[in-house]
C-alpha cells in the first residue's frame, strides 16, 4: 500500500476505535441517553427524568461487594432516602446470560422483594449497552446525573473498598455527598473516584 493511501486508512481506523470511547459518559458531560426494559415490564428512558436528579447503580447479586451493601441494608436505605426526596434511582443489571449476576425479570422482582429494595426501577441490560455507554467497570459502580442531564459523579459508592459489612457505618458515601452538595447548589467536591467491586460481567462478544 502506498504511503498516500496508508495514512488516511490509519486515521479512519483510529477514529473507528476512538469514537466508542469518546461516547462513554464522563463527569461534566451530558449523560448518554438510553432506553431499557425494567423488571416490571415497563419501558424506561433516561429522558423521561429530565428535571430530576438520577442515580445509576450497577448491580450483580452474586458479587460480595454488592452483597456488603445489600446485606447491611445500606443500599436499600440509600434508595429509600433519596427516592423519598424526589431522586430517581435506577438499578442496572448488565450481566450477560450465563454470567454471574444475570437474572430474568421475574428473578429480579423476587430479589427486590426479598431484599426490600426500593429503586425507582431495575433495568435489564443483558447486552451491556447501557453499561458500555457509561463505561461501567464494576458492580457496584455509581453515577449521579443532575436535572440538566449532566453527569456530576461517577465512581465508587464509598471510600471503603472491602466486603466487610462493618465498614459501612464509618464510610464516606460519595453518592449522598454528591447529591447533598448538588441539591444545595454547590459544586460536587469529589466528582470522580475509582470504582471498586466485581467486574461487570459483559458478554464475551462485547469486550
Amino acid at each position: 500500500m502506498k504511503r498516500s493511501t496508508l495514512y488516511p486508512t490509519l486515521v479512519a481506523l483510529f477514529l473507528c476505535i476512538a469514537l466508542p470511547l469518546i461516547s462513554a459518559g464522563k463527569t461534566g458531560e451530558a449523560a448518554p441517553e438510553f432506553t431499557a426494559t425494567a423488571s416490571n415490564g415497563k419501558t424506561v428512558r433516561l429522558s423521561d427524568f429530565r428535571g430530576k436528579f438520577v442515580v445509576l447503580e450497577w448491580h450483580n447479586n452474586g458479587c460480595p461487594y454488592v452483597g456488603k451493601h445489600y446485606n447491611s441494608g445500606n443500599m436499600q436505605k440509600l434508595q429509600k432516602e433519596w427516592t423519598s426526596r424526589g431522586v430517581v434511582w435506577l438499578t442496572i443489571l448488565s450481566s450477560a446470560p450465563g454470567k454471574q449476576g444475570y437474572v430474568t425479570a421475574s428473578e429480579e422482582n423476587s430479589y427486590l422483594a426479598k431484599e426490600q429494595a426500593a429503586p425507582t426501577a431495575a433495568l435489564l441490560d443483558p447486552t451491556g449497552l447501557i453499561g458500555h455507554l457509561y463505561d461501567a467497570k464494576t458492580s457496584p459502580q455509581m453515577v449521579v446525573i443532575n436535572p440538566q442531564g449532566v453527569v456530576i459523579y461517577d465512581g465508587a459508592i464509598d471510600n471503603k473498598p472491602t466486603t466487610d459489612l462493618e465498614d459501612v457505618p464509618g464510610a464516606t458515601n460519595y453518592v449522598s455527598l454528591a447529591l447533598e452538595q448538588a441539591i444545595a447548589g454547590k459544586q460536587v467536591q469529589t466528582p470522580t473516584t475509582r470504582p471498586y467491586g466485581c467486574s461487570v460481567k459483559y458478554s464475551d462478544a462485547t469486550h
